[in-house]
């Protein structure tokens, strides 16, 4: 019977150990572009980031972002630099608006003259950046990016696939779906691999993962229908060409866009 006594205690033992290492109790694993789905209150940049590949990573407006953190046209930043990802709320207009004392009702009516001029001022921007692509002889127009068959469709239920995967074979030519100019080009943003972001106009942009060799820079003018990079299966499994479309910041489903026909 003493002779048990330690054999019972090397047991315990074990079973203690195998419970503080078994698969049970390891942290679970959380892929980071579904921890994206709820936006944090900062990012802090870094090298090789823009404010559009910031933007885009948190499906937010890039002109909502840049007027946030006070950042004017060409919406320079630089690194361990923190943008405020959400605006702080506004007053309500009863709020604004509510006269508490005879100072305080002549101290409104001069913003509700001004707040006219400044919608008109958005409006003409806007404008003007479409016309100067259109200017430069690139045609606001859409066509598919690559050739091949699509493999993965847009999911509007989904945190993560916001876009259309298509088949394709290494190196083969990735196109610009529209025109407009580079505004990233890396390999900074997890799950997309060698990427380019494209800007077409103050309301669109289009973005091209998974790439093997990227064939423009950032700043560069690109037209619709151009050779932009090659095909690969950079931050994936297999060789796609992912594709994106963003209007005023939130996914849009290509297939509303592009020519119909194919798939």
């Amino acid at each position: 019977m003493p002779s048990l006594i330690p054999r019972l205690l090397l047991l315990a033992s074990l079973l203690l150990l195998a419970n503080c290492f078994g698969g049970g109790n390891y942290a679970p694993v959380i892929d980071r572009k579904e921890q994206l789905s709820v936006v944090p209150e900062q990012h802090i940049v870094t090298p090789g980031d823009t404010l559009f590949s910031i933007a885009w990573l948190y499906k937010i407006d890039h002109r909502e972002l840049a007027s946030t953190n006070g950042i004017r046209s060409p919406y320079t930043i630089f690194p361990g630099q923190r943008l405020q990802l959400k605006a702080k709320r506004r007053a309500s207009r009863s709020e604004t608006l509510k006269p508490t004392t005879k100072s305080t009702a002549k101290a409104v009516t001069p913003r509700a003259k001004t707040a006219p001029s400044r919608t008109t001022k958005s409006s003409k921007s806007a404008n003007k950046s479409v016309a100067v692509v259109a200017s430069a002889g690139y045609p606001f127009r859409w066509r598919w990016p690559a050739q091949g068959q699509t493999t993965r469709f847009f999911s509007s239920s989904s945190a993560v696939h916001k876009g259309i995967d298509i088949k394709g074979n290494l190196g083969e030519s990735v196109h610009a779906a529209n025109s407009g100019r580079v505004v990233y080009a890396g390999s900074g943003l997890v799950g997309y691999g060698e990427l380019l972001i494209i800007k077409h106009s103050d309301r669109y942009l289009s973005a091209y993962g998974h790439n093997s060799k990227l064939l423009v820079k950032e700043g560069e003018l690109v037209k619709v229908g151009q050779k932009i990079a090659e095909m690969g299966d950079t931050g994936t499994d297999k060789v796609k060409l992912h594709f994106e479309i963003r209007q005023d910041g939130k996914p849009l489903n290509p297939l509303t866009v592009l020519p119909k026909g194919r798939r």
